[in-house]
C-alpha cells in the first residue's frame, strides 16, 4: 500500500473528490493494510511547509505508527519515485503488486504510477482516494495512467479484491471498515 502526499493541505485542492469522502477512503485503505499486515509505505512533500501543504493526516500517524514514524519525507521532487527513497521503500516491500493512491491524481499519482509501471510493477491506483482541482484534470490523468499500463480501482473494489473470502481474517478486518 502506498499513499502519496495525503496532507492536511493538499487534501484540500483535491476538490474532484469531496474531502470526507478521499480521507474516509485514505483512512479505510491504511486500517485494512495496518489490519492485514500489508507493507506501507507514506510520503510527504515539504511537510514544514506549514501554509500550504503541511503534515501528513494526523490520522494516519494513529492508523499506522510504525510506516507514519518511516515515512519519506520529499523536499519537493514532484514525482515521489525520482525521490531515490521513495522508490527503495517501494522495491523494499518485496512485493510486485502496488495499490497507490495519491492526494493529487494529476499532480502527486500520475507520475509515480507510471514510473512503477516503467520499473516493472502491477499498479492498481485507488481513483477515490484521489482527487484533481477540477474534472478534465481528473480525466486527463486517468487516461494517462491507462494509457501507460496503469489499473483503476475504488476502494471498495481493491478491498474487496485483495479480501477475496469475507469469511477470511483479511474479510474480519475489511468488513467493518467499508461498512
Amino acid at each position: 500500500m502506498i499513499l502519496i502526499d495525503h496532507q492536511v493541505g493538499t487534501n484540500t485542492w483535491a476538490s474532484s473528490t469531496p474531502l470526507a469522502l478521499l480521507q474516509r477512503n485514505v483512512m479505510i485503505l491504511a486500517r485494512f493494510a495496518a489490519g492485514t499486515q500489508m507493507p506501507v509505505v507514506l510520503t510527504s512533500s515539504q511537510e514544514t511547509n506549514i501554509d500550504v501543504q503541511g503534515p501528513l493526516m494526523p490520522e494516519l500517524q494513529q492508523a499506522l505508527p510504525e510506516a507514519f514514524a518511516a515515512r519519506i519525507k520529499r523536499v519537493g521532487v514532484v514525482n515521489a519515485w525520482n525521490d531515490p527513497a521513495f522508490a527503495e521503500a517501494c522495491r523494499a516491500t518485496g512485493r510486485r503488486n502496488l495499490v497507490m493512491a495519491g492526494v493529487t491524481t494529476d499532480v502527486c499519482m500520475v507520475a509515480p504510477a507510471i514510473s512503477a509501471v516503467e520499473e516493472g510493477f502491477d499498479v492498481q491506483v485507488v481513483c477515490d482516494a484521489c482527487g484533481s482541482s477540477n474534472a478534465i484534470a481528473e480525466e486527463m490523468s486517468y487516461r494517462r495512467m491507462e494509457r501507460a499500463g496503469v489499473r483503476l480501482t475504488s476502494t471498495n473494489a481493491i478491498v474487496a479484491e485483495l479480501v477475496k473470502n469475507w469469511a477470511t481474517p483479511a474479510g474480519a478486518v475489511a468488513f467493518p471498515l467499508l461498512t
